[in-house]
């Protein structure tokens, strides 16, 4: 029998006008609808801490070591699902809950300014739009230099871009606590899948090229 695959999901705790954090309630949803025998999927909730950040990421990865680990926060902005595409290391100036930025303003003091997601985000957009969850997803290239971007740039480094960020609106702004969830674990089957597709495009591509140098 396979192994299962190990999948992480955070949300995090509220903070400002956040008194109720929507991102933690749908991954707590998300929890009880599961995501299949196939998959052995651990939740946990993150500080809105910059250095609660930089010490919990790195033990999630280590003890896990899972194929992919989704993050998602609330934004007050969004009216949809937004799958984030990537990271970004420079601009942090906002106080976290513990009234504090990191002095650099940066993530990693060398890192790249960017860190993309090994996932295509357009077309997990896609194929998520098109799943019938009766919820609305769309793509952005900015998670907001906040304790969001933060934390997806950490994970994408910690993770060589084997992370997803996913942000979801506030409760019932339009939707509710179980359509978030289920908005959630659709969009993580078709991550899944696209993880296994590309996998398997990977294995059949080095068999070709090694086929082509036995001639």
């Amino acid at each position: 029998m396979a192994s299962k695959k190990k999948v992480i999901v955070t949300g995090f705790e509220p903070f400002g006008e956040h008194a109720v954090n929507s991102s933690w309630v749908a991954v707590q949803e998300l929890e009880k609808l599961g995501l299949g025998e196939a998959v052995d999927l651990h939740v946990c909730e993150v500080p809105v801490e910059y250095q609660a950040v930089q010490k919990l990421l790195p033990s999630l990865w280590r003890e896990h070591q899972p194929q992919l680990v989704v993050h998602v926060g609330v934004s007050g902005l969004a009216t949809t699902v937004t799958l984030e595409q990537c990271g970004h290391n420079k601009g942090y100036k906002r106080l976290d809950n513990c009234c504090f930025s990191p002095a650099s303003e940066c993530c990693m003091e060398e890192g790249p300014d960017c860190i993309h997601s090994v996932l295509d985000m357009e077309t997990i957009c896609k194929r998520a739009n098109d799943s019938g969850v009766g919820v609305t997803f769309s793509v952005s290239k900015d998670a907001g230099r906040y304790l969001c971007d933060y934390t997806y740039y950490t994970s994408l480094h910690l993770g060589q871009g084997h992370s997803a960020f996913i942000h979801v609106p506030p409760l019932d702004r339009p939707y509710s606590s179980l359509e978030l969830g289920r908005a959630l674990q659709a969009v993580l089957h078709e991550m899944l899948k696209l993880l296994e597709e590309d996998l398997k495009h990977h294995k059949h591509c080095n068999h070709t090229h090694r086929h082509q140098q036995d001639d």
